[in-house]
């Protein structure tokens, strides 16, 4: 994430959608490359709650800030071969841009970057 801040627009799958929807004020994220690099490489926090998509109001978005590159990146491959990273649902539902991750899974996320 090249900005500091930015409106994560463009959320138009109803899953997603409701879990965009549940992100609060200062909310971790996990950045995921999915096009190049296929890794997890930083981490973010959630500025602002939801709000009408400025690209299509009839969809939410909210603000995120970035707060730092992870230390190296979580490449898929070692994500999909993790005993406890391996029922993340970018596994199980890959077309999936926005989805839980539970404290367990955020530990060791961290635990490998």
């Amino acid at each position: 994430m090249k900005e500091k801040l930015t409106a994560w627009t463009g959320i138009r799958n109803y899953q997603a959608r409701n879990y965009l929807r549940a992100m609060r004020k200062s909310d971790l994220v996990f950045f995921y490359h999915s096009n190049v690099g296929k890794a997890i490489v930083g981490l973010a926090e959630v500025a602002r709650e939801r709000y009408p998509d400025p690209t299509d109001p009839l969809w939410d978005c909210v603000d995120l800030k970035a707060l730092r590159p992870l230390a190296r990146p979580l490449e898929l491959s070692i994500i999909k071969t993790d005993p406890i990273l391996r029922t993340l649902p970018l596994i199980t539902q890959p077309r999936l841009s926005i989805m839980p991750v539970t404290p367990k899974q955020a530990q060791r996320i961290l635990q490998l970057t």
